[in-house]
């Protein structure tokens, strides 16, 4: 059975003190839930802060970026080696990469290729635009997304998927359970066209795009939905603790 994840991302908020006083808040919380994946991507400045606050519970830690290369003269960007010494998972290809820096599918699967060889796990954002949903092309986009995003590469070690639809991010417009669920489909097809069945049915696929408490619930039913990439409500304790208990109660995995 695929074990639920539920990763708070973030983005470009907290500073170092906010980060500590937020983790602190929810880490006995968290600690207290069984079953699920628990992983937070604060900034890249506070993972050192929240890495020892978090040390020695279920809580897990993720970057929100990587540059490809393991070292060199790249100002301002943070290497795959450099990250594995403090977390374990990152988000790749984030809608607001894609689109407020330009980052392409080639770009994508070389962050992608690097974090897997210094054995991060990578969270691969793949997902369609307002525009492009509306003229009926999300199945034709996720797939382009997919196909460039892994090209090339043959082991999928802990790789997660996060279908985010861009429409839904930040917008408080999430898509709907049963939207998300045929389009997750889709995700897991693709899997299974481009490696195995058992590599398919194994991958846990993410829905990200305004997921609330209010909206958990409904993703969470969704058979096809193995957990959520959640933005704007993991930056409030409360909020995120319920959504990850939501998680628990409907999809949670016996403590083993």
């Amino acid at each position: 059975m695929r074990v639920p994840l539920i990763a708070g991302n973030w983005k470009m908020n907290t500073t170092v003190s906010e980060a500590v006083a937020l983790v602190r808040a929810m880490r006995d919380g968290l600690g207290e839930i069984g079953g699920v994946e628990k992983v937070l991507c604060p900034p890249f400045v506070s993972l050192a802060a929240v890495a020892e606050i978090v040390k020695g519970s279920s809580v897990k830690l993720g970057a929100q970026n990587l540059f490809y290369e393991e070292r060199g003269a790249y100002t301002g960007e943070i290497s795959p080696p450099m990250l594995a010494e403090l977390c374990e998972f990152v988000i790749i290809g984030h809608s607001e990469r894609r689109n407020y820096f330009n980052e392409n599918g080639e770009i994508v699967n070389n962050k992608v290729i690097a974090a897997l060889k210094a054995g991060l796990k990578p969270i691969l954002c793949i997902g369609e635009k307002l525009e492009e949903n509306e003229a009926g092309k999300t199945e034709e986009v996720i797939t382009g997304q997919m196909e460039s995003s892994l090209a090339g590469i043959a082991e999928l070690d802990g790789l997660v998927i996060a279908y985010e639809p861009v429409w839904a991010i930040g917008t408080g417009r999430a898509a709907t359970g049963k939207q998300s669920n045929e389009t997750i489909s889709v995700i897991r097809r693709n899997i299974f066209r481009l490696y195995e069945a058992k590599i398919a049915q194994d991958m846990r696929i993410l829905y990200g795009g305004s997921v609330t408490a209010a909206n958990a619930t409904e993703f969470m039913q969704q058979p096809e939905i193995d957990g959520a990439l959640v933005g704007g409500a993991s930056l409030k304790a409360d909020e995120f603790l319920d959504i990850v208990k939501q998680t628990s109660a409907i999809k949670g995995l016996p403590r083993t």
